[in-house]
């Protein structure tokens, strides 16, 4: 198994900044893909970002030019490094990881296996 658990959420005005971090551990060798997520409410959960285990990141339509995500392998941290925010970016986020191999990291839920249980970030 994999536990994650997200912090550094909170409230920012708009063109505020915010550094989510997700703290992985278990069996984390298996880890491929890990990726952010949010879920705005009454909304679909959608993918932010993505990376594999090489650093290669992959963006998706409400991340791009604004967000980067990173991985730190040896403190085990995932991040996601938030400008210029805006209020459409109020969501719950959350991050995933994938233990199964992949080309590339994706931005559909079900590539990914385990969740953490999230961070509010509330742009105002």
């Amino acid at each position: 198994h994999v536990q994650l658990v997200e912090s550094g959420g909170g409230s920012v005005q708009t063109g505020g900044v915010l550094r989510l971090s997700c703290a992985y551990s278990g069996v984390i060798s298996f880890i491929s893909c890990m990726g952010w997520f949010r879920q705005a409410p009454g909304k679909e959960a959608e993918g932010v970002a993505a990376i594999d285990e090489s650093g290669t990141s992959s963006y998706f339509d409400p991340a791009k030019d604004r967000f980067t995500i990173s991985r730190d392998n040896a403190k085990n941290t995932l991040y996601l490094q938030m400008n210029s925010l805006k209020p459409e970016d109020t969501a719950m986020y959350y991050c995933a990881a994938d233990v199964y191999w992949r080309p590339v990291c994706g931005s559909l839920r079900d590539e990914y296996n385990y969740w953490g249980q999230g961070t509010q970030v509330t742009v105002s």
